[in-house]
C-alpha cells in the first residue's frame, strides 16, 4: 500500500487553488508541452540519485510505482507505508525546500511550501 506525492514548480505568487488546479492536470492523462523547469530537473536528479526509479529495482526502493511520473513542471510518486518510504519523503521535502518547489499531498488535499513554509500545510481556502 502507498500514498502519492506531486512536487510541482510554480510561481511565486501561485495560491493553493492553482497548486490544486496544477496537480489535477499533472496527475491527468495529458501533460504540458514546453521547456522543463529546471528546478524540476534539478529536484528529479537528486531524487533518483538517491532513490533510483528505473531498471535495475532494488528491493527496497520507496516507490510503488516506477519509473516516477515526470513532466516539464511536476513529478508524481507513488510512494511505500514503510521505512524506506519514509526516508524517501524526508528527502523529498529537503529537495523541494532547496529547489523551491510545492508539495501536493492529494490524500489530505494539503499544500505544502507555498510562502517557503514546509512546515505547515497551506488548507483548504488559504492564501
Amino acid at each position: 500500500m502507498g500514498f502519492d506525492l506531486v512536487v510541482l514548480a510554480v510561481e511565486p505568487s501561485a495560491t493553493a487553488d492553482v497548486v490544486r488546479q496544477m496537480a489535477d492536470h499533472c496527475t491527468g492523462m495529458e501533460h504540458r508541452d514546453g521547456e522543463l523547469d529546471q528546478r524540476i530537473v534539478s529536484f528529479y536528479e537528486e531524487l533518483r540519485a538517491r532513490f533510483p526509479d528505473h531498471p535495475p529495482y532494488d528491493p527496497e526502493s520507496p516507490w510503488m510505482s516506477a519509473p516516477l511520473a515526470v513532466g516539464i513542471d511536476h513529478v508524481s510518486m507513488n510512494i511505500s507505508y514503510s521505512p524506506r518510504g519514509n526516508a524517501a519523503v524526508d528527502v523529498v521535502l529537503d529537495l523541494a525546500e532547496r529547489h523551491g518547489l510545492v508539495i501536493y499531498d492529494p490524500q489530505f488535499d494539503e499544500v505544502f511550501g507555498l510562502r517557503e513554509d514546509y512546515e505547515v500545510p497551506v488548507g483548504l481556502g488559504d492564501y
